[in-house]
């Protein structure tokens, strides 16, 4: 049996379960205040994937959180669960905030990304993002992010 996928808005009832799913794969692993502030933020979003397996009430599985102001987006942070990893469900947040960039007329997104995180590295491209710079420094202060645009 296919389990159920939902893509929804994160509520700060959501944020406990957030924090231990971007705990399992972040360099610099976003606090919780740091995902309220986001919440809250007027031009944030931040949605939940969840997933519904064998009547079981569904859970969040992952999350993709980014802000968007006029022509231009940059997406902040994105993560599933390792247990839902290689499933396509980075994909179906990526293609939902592709989607959802359209229809707010947005022209150019922006992402960080370390060049350790081949996987990640990989979807973007397929998403037609090219890198367009480095940040030194950029996780923990020590290690570099490449800077993609699309």
């Amino acid at each position: 049996m296919n389990p159920s996928i939902t893509i929804r808005k994160m509520d700060v009832d959501d944020v406990n379960e957030v924090i231990s799913i971007a705990a399992t794969s972040t360099l610099n692993p976003w606090s919780r205040n740091m995902f309220l502030e986001e919440i809250a933020h007027p031009h944030s979003g931040c949605f939940l994937i969840d997933i519904e397996e064998e009547r079981r009430t569904a859970f969040p599985a992952g999350f993709i959180c980014f802000r968007h102001i006029g022509e231009e987006s940059e997406l902040f942070n994105v993560c599933v669960h390792p247990r839902y990893r290689r499933k396509g469900l980075g994909r179906r947040l990526m293609a939902f905030y592709i989607d959802f960039c359209g229809q707010k007329g947005v022209k150019k997104i922006f992402l960080e990304v370390s060049p350790l995180n081949l996987p990640a590295i990989h979807l973007y491209h397929s998403f037609a993002f090219q890198e367009a710079g480095r940040r030194k420094g950029f996780y923990q202060g020590n290690h570099e992010a490449i800077l993609m645009e699309r």
